[in-house]
């Protein structure tokens, strides 16, 4: 294989779930592309960092600090829903049953992994239900192990404010990811949220 090829594909090989047949394929269709095309690509994966930001109040991914949503004012300002990462988020978002904000936790705790309460995103959280008229904060956690527990630390966290704290629903299989269930799931999932008292 030319060498030039072999780097595309290895690199391309190095994306989740793009196995070395699939990197080559691709590098292959990108020789056959406009090079219009294949240098704005290039150049839209180049400049990515620079041009994405974590959003300061809620820590989604964006463009503009804050990001769409915290920064629209007919979102429900009384609800946040708290979620894993930031494709569980988009997940919600695209269900469209959510008007509320978002948090994003990045991560969920596993002390086996070595994340623990000081590694998750909180005191940004705390901060928000301390200053902010939120009356419910929904916990929409994957149901896994390390979920349940993130789950228990947040209720623990928050027992101490004058806000109800739910749960979604478990339409979600245990050990599933949020990102990967459908509208539908997702939908009643909210909806069926059950209170953590």
């Amino acid at each position: 294989m030319i060498g030039a090829i072999k780097e595309v594909a290895e690199l391309l090989a190095r994306l989740p779930g793009v196995g070395k047949r699939t990197a080559t394929r691709l590098a292959f269709h990108l020789l056959k592309s406009n090079p219009d095309y294949v240098a704005q690509l290039g150049y839209a994966i180049s400049t990515f960092h620079e041009r994405v930001c974590d959003c300061s109040v809620c820590a989604n991914i964006s463009d503009i600090d804050p990001c769409e949503i915290c920064a629209d004012p007919a979102r429900d300002n009384k609800q946040i829903c708290v979620v894993e990462s930031v494709p569980d988020l988009w997940a919600i978002e695209n269900s469209g049953t959510f008007r509320g904000k978002f948090h994003v936790l990045h991560g969920l705790l596993s002390p086996l992994d070595g994340i623990g309460p000081d590694d998750l995103n909180l005191n940004k959280l705390i901060h928000r239900v301390r200053n902010e008229e939120v009356k419910e904060v929904i916990i929409a956690v994957r149901p896994s192990v390390e979920g349940e527990a993130t789950a228990l630390l947040l209720k623990q966290t928050l027992s101490s404010y004058p806000i109800k704290v739910t749960r979604i629903a478990s339409g979600i299989p245990h050990g599933s990811e949020l990102e990967y269930s459908d509208s539908r799931t997702l939908i009643r999932a909210l909806d069926d949220r059950r209170d953590m008292s």
